[in-house]
C-alpha cells in the first residue's frame, strides 16, 4: 500500500502552454486530499501534484510567489527538470518511488508565474521531505 501511495504521489503532468492559470485544490475537483492542480482547461495543460504534505508545504513553508521573478523560477526549473528526468530515467541508481515520472516541460513555452512557482516549490518540497539534493 505504501508503494502504491508513492506511485500515485509523484504525479507531475504538463501539457500545452499559457501564461494564464487557474489554481484549484481538491475542493474544486475530484482529486485526493492534499492534491494541488494547476490548470487552464481552455489551453489544455495541467500539473497535478499528489504528494502528501505538498499543499501544506506550499502554503506554510514556501516563500510567496512574487518573492522571485518568473525568470528566476524558469531558470531554476530548467535545472531541476533536467536533473529530475535524468533520475527518473535511472531507476537502478535513484529511488523510483520518488522519481517515477519524467516531466514534460518545454523550456521554450511560457507557462506563467503560477505554474513555474508551484513546480519550483515541488522540487524544493522533494528536497525537504525526501532529503534529496539536486
Amino acid at each position: 500500500m505504501k508503494h502504491l501511495l508513492y506511485y500515485l504521489a509523484i504525479g507531475l503532468f504538463i501539457v500545452g502552454c499559457s501564461s494564464t492559470t487557474k489554481t484549484t485544490t481538491n475542493k474544486d475537483t475530484k482529486l485526493p486530499e492534499g492534491a494541488v492542480r494547476i490548470a487552464n482547461d481552455e489551453l489544455e495543460y495541467e500539473i497535478i501534484i499528489i504528494d502528501p504534505g505538498f499543499e501544506t508545504y506550499l502554503y506554510s513553508i514556501a516563500k510567496p510567489a512574487n518573492f522571485y521573478s518568473q525568470e528566476y523560477y524558469e531558470i531554476k526549473n530548467k535545472f531541476y527538470v533536467t536533473e529530475w528526468n535524468i533520475r527518473a530515467g535511472n531507476p537502478l541508481k535513484y529511488n523510483p518511488n520518488i522519481y517515477e515520472n519524467v516531466i514534460d516541460y518545454d523550456f521554450n513555452i511560457d507557462y506563467g508565474l503560477d505554474v513555474n512557482y508551484k513546480l519550483y516549490n515541488y522540487f524544493k518540497f522533494v528536497e525537504y521531505k525526501y532529503h534529496q539534493s539536486f
